[in-house]
C-alpha cells in the first residue's frame, strides 16, 4: 500500500478526473507539464485506502516524470495515469479489461498532450487494450510491433547509475565485494538483484510479497524482514519499490553510504535529501537514475536510432550521475537541488522555444 502523504502542491497544466464508465474505478491522469512537448508517463494500476491518496500519486508522480524526461534530454513533458483501486479489491480479466479501457478513453481525453505506457500494476499487454480506445500509448508487446516492457532498459540505467554512485563513495564503480541492499524485487528490482549477484555483490534483498524469498534464494541473496532493510550496513541502499520509503525516521536510521534507485519519488518529504547530505549519505537523484526506461520508450517511438544506439542513450545515465555530483559538489549544494537545476534549465529553455514559435 502506498503511504498516507498530504497532496502536493498543484502545478499541473491539466489533470482529468473521473469513474470508469466500465470498470467504476477511479482514474486520473495528470498532465504536470508538456513545455518540452507531448508528455510521457506510465499507468499505475494500485491500491490506496482513498481516492485522494490516488489522486495525490498521480499528482507527485507527474511532477517527477517533467524532472525526469527533462534531465534525460527528452523533448517530452511530464504526466501520469493511476487507477485507483479500493482496498481487496481484485480484478478479473473482464474488469481488468474494462479498466484498461477506461483508461484509453481518459488518456485521449487530453488530445495527444499526453502518451501512456505500463508502470506499476499494468503490463504491454494492457496497452494492447488502452490502444483500443487512443493511439497515444507507447510500450506495446514485441509480437504487436511494439517496443516492450521498459523495465528491462530502466534496470540498466540504474545499474549504471548505481556504478557512478559507488565510484563516488568508494573510489571504484566495481560492485564485486560491494554492500548493496535493494528493497523491492519487482520487475527493476529483480533485474537488478540478478545482475548484481552475478557480478559479486553482496547482497540483501526484501519484498513485501514473502513469495520473492526463492528469487533471493537463487541468488544467493540474504533475506531481511520488510520494514528492516534499511537498518542493514550497505554500501548502497536501492529503494525499488513503492515511494515514499525515505521517512525522516527511516532516514535518520539508515544505514548506508549512499542511496540510488529506481523507485518514483522515495523521498517522503523534499527536505529529506537535506537530511541525507546532513548524514553524509550520498543521494543519486531517482529522477536521474531510473531515466531508462523513458528514454527507451520515447526513442523508440519517435523512431531515435536503432536498439544499439538508444540502449547506448540508457547506459549514458551514469555519465549524468556522475555531472549531477560534480555540480552538486561545485555548488555546495545536494544533489538533489543540482538534478533540479539541470531539469529547470531544459524546462526553461523549452518554454522560450515555445514563445518564440507561437
Amino acid at each position: 500500500m502506498t503511504p498516507a502523504l498530504p497532496l502536493p502542491d498543484f502545478t499541473h497544466e491539466r489533470v482529468e478526473v473521473r469513474t470508469g464508465e466500465r470498470s467504476g474505478l477511479f482514474l486520473a491522469v495528470a498532465l504536470h507539464s508538456a513545455a518540452l512537448g507531448p508528455a510521457l508517463g506510465g499507468a499505475r494500476v494500485w491500491t490506496y485506502p482513498h481516492w485522494s491518496a490516488a489522486l495525490g500519486d498521480a499528482l507527485r508522480l507527474s511532477a517527477a516524470m517533467t524532472l525526469k524526461n527533462a534531465a534525460a534530454g527528452l523533448d517530452a513533458g511530464g504526466g501520469k495515469s493511476v487507477v485507483g483501486l479500493p482496498e481487496g479489491t481484485v480484478l478479473d480479466a473482464e474488469r481488468r479489461r474494462a479498466v484498461f479501457l477506461d483508461l484509453g478513453d481518459a488518456v485521449e481525453s487530453l488530445g495527444g498532450l499526453y502518451r501512456t505506457a505500463e508502470d506499476v500494476g499494468s503490463t504491454a499487454e494492457d496497452m494492447l487494450v488502452v490502444r483500443e480506445r487512443t493511439a497515444h500509448v507507447v510500450g506495446l508487446p514485441d509480437a504487436a510491433g511494439g517496443s516492450g516492457e521498459p523495465a528491462g532498459p530502466t534496470s540498466v540505467g540504474v545499474y549504471e547509475a548505481l556504478r557512478a554512485t559507488l565510484e563516488r563513495v568508494c573510489g571504484s564503480a566495481d560492485v564485486a565485494g560491494r554492500r548493496v541492499t535493494i528493497s523491492g524485487l519487482g520487475q527493476v528490482g529483480s533485474r537488478l538483484a540478478a545482475r548484481l549477484a552475478s557480478e559479486g555483490a553482496i547482497l540483501h534483498v526484501t519484498d513485501v510479497n514473502p513469495a520473492k524469498r526463492t528469487l533471493a534464494a537463487d541468488l544467493g541473496a540474504t533475506w531481511v524482514a520488510a520494514g528492516e532493510e534499511h537498518l542493514i550496513p550497505a554500501d548502497v541502499f536501492v529503494p525499488a519499490g513503492i515511494g515514499g520509503v525515505l521517512t525522516d525516521e527511516v532516514i535518520e536510521a539508515l544505514d548506508a553510504r549512499a542511496v540510488c534507485g529506481p523507485a518514483n519519488n522515495p523521498l517522503a518529504d523534499h527536505s529529506g535529501a537535506d537530511r541525507l547530505a546532513a548524514r553524509g549519505i550520498l543521494y543519486a537523484p531517482d529522477f536521474v537514475a531510473n531515466a531508462g526506461g523513458v528514454i527507451y520508450l520515447d526513442a523508440e517511438d519517435k523512431g531515435l536510432g536503432d536498439r544499439a544506439q538508444i540502449m547506448a542513450r540508457v547506459a549514458a545515465i551514469g555519465d549524468t550521475v556522475r555531472r549531477v555530483f560534480d555540480e552538486a559538489e561545485s555548488r555546495g549544494v545536494t544533489p538533489l537541488a543540482a538534478a533540479e537545476g539541470l531539469a529547470a534549465e531544459r524546462l526553461t529553455a523549452g518554454a522560450r522555444s515555445a514563445q518564440l514559435v507561437g
